[in-house]
């Protein structure tokens, strides 16, 4: 490995590199939400009705989607290529991505759609970069006995741009125009990547090879796969189509499994895996990603359809749960600090799962003060987890492979945020066609609002019990030299 000499206030100010770092990933996360708040517009410049719900789905899919692939790949290449100049990089393409969004939308119509889509996941593929060689870089920075405060901040900046993003990209669309919300991201780029490279010491290279063909295999796996689990089943011949996509994304995933077994340089060592801690980590974060999309989607949609609230008011409803993830995080830091990784995780899924089991009785008219508690509660316990899961995955590794171990955790509740969309998307559409089938607009809206309830309450109690069966799995998240393996378990 080389190492290399860089700004002495790279070791002399970490506050300050944090708080650069942090706002290169808030930025990113803050456009995996942003569209939301100014879907209606682009519909409408679109040309778009509800008939084309499905298309306009993907400008969020696509983001998420891109967001995820790039992760495991790009954690690789920092430790290979440096975690300065890989964020710096990330930095850039996230730009370039978000001046051809913006340009494509210029003249926007039905036609030049899969060009926006395009320029939506290569805005998505930066965007995801940045975070795990930001996360990289704090861990380089910090010494293991301050890391789990940095990466709580670092999960509540993430947080923070996904619950900001809806408001944000509302207010400009109301007071300027639904394409700044793209141009904005170009300036404040260029402000980061001046102030990364005034602050920040090239990181230490490693000289490790690049599974590109790994990336690609496990990038195509996952889109077969959310492709295959958001088929519409009312449609002719869906069935026939999920079956193959699925069946193609298996044999991708093990084909990806057989290459990280005889590359020289996988993508992904196997070794990782064989740490219990390391695996715990992850799999309990494929559970959380799989319930925390539900609330995502579910509490603004049901506020929509069930209890008729105004745009606003469903913005400030979802406001309660998603302003409190960052406020969780910073807390589940302190509390990681200071008693370790699993009691704060534990807390966190238990606290989800109150709040989701609650969630699962609202009516059509639900009381205050306890929907506010209800969806804090649930908020608080989906951020506690962020700083423990993620500093015990990094303390988990060696050093030259912090990168793709700060890119693995993250990706992974990317994953199960589109497992769960998916599935999702294709239980409840379908479930919709089949009771909407025949019935005129005046008995749509009679039926199916108590078929809404019951189907959002259901949503709510599976999120409550993939809270349940996370926790089974956190147990097994240990401190490093405190855990004995799968054979046995200490409480």
């Amino acid at each position: 490995m080389t190492a290399m000499r860089g700004p002495s206030l790279a070791v002399d100010r970490p506050n300050l590199i944090l708080l650069v770092v942090c706002t290169g990933i808030f930025v990113a996360a803050l456009d995996q939400t942003v569209i939301y708040g100014a879907m209606s517009d682009i519909m409408f410049d679109l040309r778009m009705n509800v008939t084309h719900l499905d298309q306009v789905s993907w400008l969020v899919s696509g983001y998420l989607l891109g967001y995820t692939f790039v992760m495991p790949l790009v954690g690789r290449i920092s430790d290979v290529y440096g975690h300065r100049r890989v964020y710096v990089a990330s930095v850039m393409v996230f730009m370039g991505g978000s001046v051809l969004l913006s340009m494509s939308m210029i003249v926007p119509s039905l036609e030049n759609f899969t060009c926006i889509l395009v320029a939506r996941v290569v805005q998505a593929i930066g965007g995801g970069a940045v975070v795990p060689a930001g996360m990289a870089i704090v861990g380089d920075t910090y010494p293991e006995k301050r890391r789990a405060i940095a990466m709580g901040v670092i999960g509540a900046a993430v947080e923070g741009g996904g619950a900001l993003g809806p408001l944000y990209g509302a207010s400009i669309a109301e007071y300027v125009d639904w394409r700044w919300i793209f141009w904005v991201n170009v300036p404040v780029g260029i402000v980061v990547i001046v102030l990364v490279f005034l602050m920040i010491a090239p990181s230490v290279r490693h000289r490790l090879r690049v599974d590109y063909q790994g990336g690609m295999l496990l990038a195509i796996a996952l889109a077969l796969l959310s492709l295959g689990l958001s088929q519409q089943l009312h449609r002719p011949h869906a069935e026939a189509y999920m079956a193959a996509l699925l069946v193609a994304s298996a044999a991708l995933f093990a084909v990806f499994i057989r290459r990280l077994r005889v590359a020289s340089e996988p993508l992904i060592r196997p070794a990782l895996f064989r740490h219990p801690t390391f695996s715990a980590a992850n799999g309990t974060h494929l559970f959380i990603g799989g319930a925390l999309i539900i609330a995502l989607v579910v509490i603004p949609v049901m506020a929509y359809t069930v209890t008729n609230l105004r745009d606003i008011e469903v913005g400030l409803r979802l406001a309660r749960l998603t302003f409190t993830i960052p406020i969780g995080a910073v807390i589940g830091g302190f509390l990681c600090h200071r008693f370790g990784y699993r009691m704060p995780i534990l807390m966190g899924l238990a606290a989800g799962a109150i709040g989701f089991f609650f969630m699962s009785r609202w009516t059509e008219s639900v009381d205050e003060p306890w929907l506010t508690v209800h969806l804090v509660v649930c908020g608080l316990g989906f951020g506690l987890v962020i700083a423990p899961i993620t500093t015990a995955v990094l303390d988990s590794v060696e050093e030259g492979s912090r990168g793709i171990a700060s890119a693995l955790v993250v990706a992974v509740r990317m994953i199960g945020m589109i497992i769960g969309l998916s599935f999702m998307n294709s239980l409840g559409m379908g479930h919709f066609h089949a009771v909407a089938a025949g019935m005129s607009l005046e008995e749509m809206e009679e039926e199916l609002r108590p078929f809404a309830l019951s189907l959002f309450q259901d949503f709510f109690l599976a999120a409550a019990i993939i809270c349940l069966a996370g926790m089974g799995l956190a147990v097994w998240v240990r401190r490093r030299g405190d855990c004995i393996g799968w054979g046995g378990l200490r409480i």
